[in-house]
């Protein structure tokens, strides 16, 4: 049998240093090793069968390569299993094995918080299904953490969420665009991260556009379908009723969707509806499609994998100045409940 080859054996055949292979097998961030050198080396190890002793690294570095990812995500939902996608991916990439687990309530969350310790997990990102204000365990202090999804009170930890603002512009525009100049927001009663910035959004969409903020155009009521009905029934039972509805989830746009049969307007010929958070079993259930703006699951995911891991290549006396907090982009999904205001 021939012997195995060695780390030496790929640097010699790459033309590169021994620094620079282990640099690029073991995905080492904030290298300067141009993508030309990596796919070199990383050709020569696939053709010398050469792989880098994940074990032997990490008794030498004191890793075990294991993330923990903790919260109140369920993968079966859909946009929970892009999240954990995400995650899952950017990790097996850089060469981390991520460690999924899910705790309801304190007691649950603090006994997969122990389990967590007991793998020896290097970090933990924390998530919730929810963009909230979150208080992070006590038991998760002496860890590095990264919220998902989720910032802490006191913005100490990084974190990474759904631009909120950002995506509700982008709805109101699509509507403007389209020549409605009264647009009512269907929003929750829930005070939440969420409903703040997408109110925050809609408003600045209509201020740049020059179309004045009506309040009597904004309802509020319990963030499910029903909750949407009752709120579209009180702005368009109206003689000055909107023409369109942006509204704070695609359940609510249900409720509208309902809400709109009841008075005989048809979508979007006289009611243009635009939901959030793009659920594709509501959006491409209803009739017609719904259009809807997209949350960026699998891109936070990512980010926090990518922060988390950059996080614990710093010296453990660097890391608790590391709080990055970002917004990232919610894109707009075009179905078939948008079309030109009818005046």
């Amino acid at each position: 049998m021939a012997p195995k080859a060695s780390i030496r054996d790929v640097a010699a055949a790459a033309g590169v240093s021994v620094t620079t292979v282990s640099h690029v097998l073991n995905n080492k961030s904030g290298t300067r090793v141009s993508a030309q050198t990596r796919e070199r080396v990383e050709t020569v190890a696939r053709q010398l069968g050469y792989a880098a002793n994940g074990l032997a690294r990490g008794l030498r570095l004191q890793r075990s390569y294991a993330l923990g990812l903790l919260g109140d995500v369920v993968a079966a939902t859909g946009q929970a299993g892009r999240l954990v996608l995400g995650a899952q991916e950017t990790a097996s990439a850089r060469g981390w094995v991520l460690l999924l687990t899910t705790g309801r309530d304190p007691e649950v969350e603090r006994r997969e918080i122990r389990a967590l310790a007991r793998h020896r997990v290097d970090g933990v990102l924390y998530a919730t299904m929810d963009h909230r204000v979150v208080r992070v365990p006590d038991e998760l202090r002496p860890m590095p953490v990264v919220l998902l999804n989720a910032r802490s009170a006191d913005a100490t930890l990084p974190s990474v969420v759904p631009d909120e603002r950002g995506g509700a512009a982008t709805a109101v525009r699509e509507l403007l665009a389209h020549g409605h100049r009264r647009i009512g927001f269907v929003t929750t009663v829930d005070d939440v991260p969420a409903a703040r910035g997408r109110l925050l959004g809609y408003r600045e969409a209509l201020w740049a556009a020059g179309v004045p903020y009506r309040p009597e155009l904004v309802r509020a009521d319990v963030g499910d379908p029903a909750g949407g009905h009752r709120a579209a029934r009180a702005l368009l039972d109206g003689a000055d009723r909107p023409t369109a509805l942006f509204c704070f989830t695609d359940a609510m746009a249900m409720g509208v969707y309902r809400a709109a049969a009841d008075l005989g307007l048809r979508v979007p010929q006289e009611l243009s509806v635009v939901g959030c958070d793009n659920q594709e079993v509501i959006a491409d259930g209803l009739f017609p499609a719904l259009t809807s703006v997209a949350l960026p699951y699998h891109g936070m995911g990512a980010w926090a994998v990518e922060t988390m891991v950059e996080l614990l290549d710093r010296p453990k006396g660097a890391r608790r100045r590391v709080a990055r907090h970002v917004a990232l982009p919610c894109p707009l999904v075009r179905r078939a409940s948008v079309a030109a205001a009818a005046h």
